[in-house]
């Protein structure tokens, strides 16, 4: 069977090994946006090749898939799909493992993400306002009290900032650092031109994050394991939002703060949404689908946005525990025959999943970039780990080089998190820069330490959520007191408004 796979980071490369481990006998063909090593390997020892051209061209993808002939196409990341990529390639007639364009908007848009919720009375939704102009959304955040602040649209998972407001003897420095998060959210959109709002302001919520992914053809929902990311650069939670700094998934297909109700009401959210995503979009949807979520005490189970793809790394989390054949899921669901089908998982064992990035990133990504780097896989593979490749380029001299992002993911599993987390820290030592530029990774992901804490913080909000399912008040938001006026409603308000950008 011959798969062209279209992509070029870790999770590609996760994905690369899940479909050339299929006993389908897969030859794999790739187009990457550079020479990623771990990707040509895993083509070249398939039989097949990899290919590079930007893949956010539909006609370049077009071109090599009609250069293959491939039986499946699998679209990893979410710029190709945002750009017509599956769309273009659907029409020429090739099966393929990804969402449309209109499909993709319940991620390229956090806007439209947040009307669905709204219009449709899903549980797990947050109050939030959308802002076209830069001097209304800095007006509004100097007053909206706790807010997040994000982009309106997807720009690869970063550009969040969360703003804290309870001291109000620091109002004046509050206000100044909500309209700096503001302006800078305005300038990290500002090059995309495929959404209508810049700013979204959300309300803030505290509690544990989790993702949930399922595989569909729109419709049959396969769900599969619970993964926990870890978005922030450094240990403990703090700094820098990042695309994903490392994960953890199992045992089973819950984690060990989410219990079986949970994810139950969890897969409910995540199927509502789905179903009304196609009708909102009249189209099929076809391909992964993900919820990044969190469990908090105004809901439990909340929706803090969603993925018209597998998570990176949260894919990569799921390589060690997979026991089924995950091609053949990918492509029953490519042609609509999904129904039946299972992921088989390994309940006995949990994995750990650390980034290895170059110091710079995420925000000096050209300092991050250019640095000659090396891994030694033999011995990772000794330790009963695997190595992913993401942000690394082949140089014409033969050595590997960093592009400025997560370079490397180190895939760990056992039969415990403490046993997972040992030998991912042994692991991630053989992952060296060879011109002294510092690398780091969080070393935390995975401790019985952080994991503990994670359960204790569930439990916590567990409290408060079922307190207020009890009195039948799940979901509503307090009320604020603002001088002159009094009690007031919440200022964070649906508008129930979406300009759909394809029309």
């Amino acid at each position: 069977m011959k798969v062209l796979l279209v992509g070029s980071g870790g999770r590609e490369h996760a994905l690369a090994k899940l479909i050339t481990s299929s006993q389908m006998s897969a030859k794999l063909y790739v187009l990457s946006d550079y020479a990623n090593p771990g990707l040509m390997r895993e083509a070249e020892l398939s039989g097949g090749k990899l290919f590079v051209a930007t893949t956010t061209f539909p006609e370049n993808v077009v071109k090599i898939a009609e250069l293959v002939s491939p039986d499946l196409v699998v679209v990893g990341p979410e710029e190709p799909q945002f750009h017509g990529v599956v769309d273009y390639l659907r029409e020429r007639g090739f099966y393929v493992f990804g969402a449309s364009r209109r499909c993709s908007s319940i991620e390229r848009s956090k806007v439209f993400a947040r009307y669905l919720m709204w219009k449709h009375s899903i549980p797990g939704r947050l109050y939030y306002v959308a802002f076209k102009s830069l001097d209304d959304a800095r007006e509004f955040v100097k007053y909206a009290g706790d807010v997040v602040v994000k982009p309106a649209r997807q720009v690869g998972g970063k550009g969040v900032r969360v703003i804290k407001d309870t001291k109000a003897f620091l109002s004046e420095a509050k206000h100044q650092v909500k309209s700096e998060a503001a302006f800078k959210t305005f300038e990290e959109i500002s090059k995309y031109g495929d959404v209508d709002y810049s700013v979204l302001v959300e309300q803030r919520v505290d509690g544990v994050e989790y993702t949930a992914q399922v595989v569909t053809d729109g419709s049959y929902v396969l769900p599969l394991p619970l993964v926990q990311d870890h978005p922030h650069a450094y240990e403990l939670d703090l700094g820098y939002e990042t695309g994903g700094m490392g994960c953890i998934s199992g045992p089973g297909h819950l984690l060990p703060f989410i219990d079986q109700g949970e994810y139950e009401t969890t897969q409910k959210i995540v199927r509502e949404v789905l179903e009304r995503l196609q009708e909102e979009v009249k189209e099929r949807y076809t391909g992964a689908f993900a919820g990044q979520m969190m469990l908090t005490g105004l809901w439990g189970p909340t929706a803090i946005e969603y993925y018209s793809r597998f998570g990176d790394p949260e894919i990569s989390c799921l390589l060690p525990r997979v026991e089924s054949d995950f091609l053949e899921v990918l492509d029953r669901a490519a042609r609509g025959a999904l129904s039946g089908a299972k992921v088989g998982v390994s309940d006995e064992v949990v994995s750990v999943v650390k980034a290895v990035a170059p110091v710079g990133y995420p925000v000096s990504r050209d300092e991050a970039r250019g640095h000659p780097v090396t891994v030694d896989v033999e011995k990772i593979r000794g330790l009963g780990c695997e190595v992913l490749y993401a942000s690394v380029e082949l140089g014409s001299d033969g050595r590997t080089y960093t592009k400025g992002s997560r370079a490397f993911e180190v895939v760990c599993s056992a039969s415990s998190y403490e046993e997972a987390h040992r030998v991912s820290e042994l692991a991630v030592s053989y992952v060296t820069s060879l011109d002294g530029w510092p690398l780091y990774h969080r070393s935390d992901v995975g401790s019985s330490e952080l994991v503990e804490e994670r359960i204790r913080e569930a439990e916590r909000v567990r409290r408060v959520y079922r307190s207020k399912h009890l009195r039948g008040t799940l979901g509503e938001f307090f009320t604020v007191w603002l001088p002159g006026r009094g009690v007031v409603g919440n200022p964070l308000l649906s508008p129930l408004r979406w300009e759909d950008e394809d029309s």
